[in-house]
């Protein structure tokens, strides 16, 4: 049985050339929306290859597994499939992809209960520092302004959302500037953007030795903060939300010759000064199209055998 070993060569493939071509091509800077989504399409690709190789493999090695997955099956498709005896290989592909598969959850439910910690512990400061005024029953959609000597700002996402800004970035930002500030971090909430750095994360720290896990969370940090940056332009102007990441940023050191942990952000002002070309919609649909096609091609492997007996 071949196809199990094939799902896993595609796999590895997908996971070794997607992100290089990812990489060499000119346009993921000019739309990060539709770079988000050709990242989670190739990471899912790479995960149901994984997935469809361990059904299939568990399959071949237990009749136990192979008549739940073959119940409805015609006996033609089942024999396409060739699950005869196959050693030991095979229970050992799927034992092994069955444990990553359980470690990617539990890594997962380690980085969102992480996340919930951080939140709980940040509410709870925020709840010291500017409790409800008398008649408000909940904080939910509220601007809170705390006192504070560091321009900033930041959206807590959960079933009580709230944007949060210091005293600081109301000094330092002139107008539009905040409105430019607040619309940027509206624009993670709105595209639930903690779910994507969550996952990534989540896949980054289990397996480590793999590259496309780290490089899906590198470009989800770094894509993220462009699409959010493109929302708050396009209300607010580039040059406006431009001069409202230098004033937030210019005690931090990110201008400066020695590199920090806000690095990206000289870049991203620079591509707000100087704003290359969006594709043309025809060109951002085909793109989004070949994306969404990723992830179906392991499923048309998959079933390639039972699709070749049926007709």
């Amino acid at each position: 049985m071949m196809v199990p070993a094939v799902l896993l060569l595609l796999g590895a493939l997908a996971a070794v050339g997607a992100p290089r071509l990812l990489a060499r091509a000119d346009w993921p800077d000019r739309e990060p929306v539709v770079a988000l989504w050709a990242w989670q399409c190739v990471v899912a690709a790479v995960l149901l290859c994984c997935a469809l190789s361990m059904t299939l493999s568990a399959a071949a090695a237990w009749q136990a597994v192979r008549g739940h997955v073959f119940a409805p099956a015609p006996r033609a498709v089942v024999d396409a499939y060739t699950l005869g005896p196959t050693g030991p290989w095979a229970a050992a592909t799927a034992v092994a992809l069955a444990g990553a598969g359980l470690w990617s959850g539990a890594m997962l439910v380690r980085e969102v209960a992480r996340a919930r910690t951080r939140s709980r512990t940040r509410r709870a400061e925020l709840r010291l520092r500017a409790p409800l005024l008398p008649g408000e029953e909940s904080a939910a959609g509220r601007l809170v302004v705390l006192e504070g000597e560091r321009p900033d700002a930041w959206w807590l996402p959960g079933a009580a959302p709230q944007l949060v800004v210091t005293t600081a970035a109301l000094q330092r930002l002139k107008g539009r500037q905040l409105d430019a500030l607040l619309a940027h971090e509206q624009g993670h909430a709105q595209a639930r953007h903690h779910w994507l750095l969550h996952s990534s994360s989540a896949l980054a720290t289990g397996f480590p030795q793999v590259p496309v896990f780290a490089a899906f969370r590198d470009e989800m940090h770094r894509l993220v903060e462009l699409a959010a940056d493109d929302m708050a332009s396009r209300r607010f102007g580039r040059l406006t939300t431009a001069l409202a990441l230098v004033e937030l940023n210019e005690d931090r050191g990110v201008f400066g010759p020695s590199p920090t942990p806000q690095a990206h952000v000289p870049q991203r002002v620079h591509r707000l000064l100087t704003p290359p070309d969006r594709l043309p919609t025809a060109r951002r649909l085909r793109l989004t199209a070949a994306a969404s096609l990723v992830p179906v091609i392991p499923v048309l492997v998959a079933l390639v055998p039972g699709l070749r007996a049926l007709g």
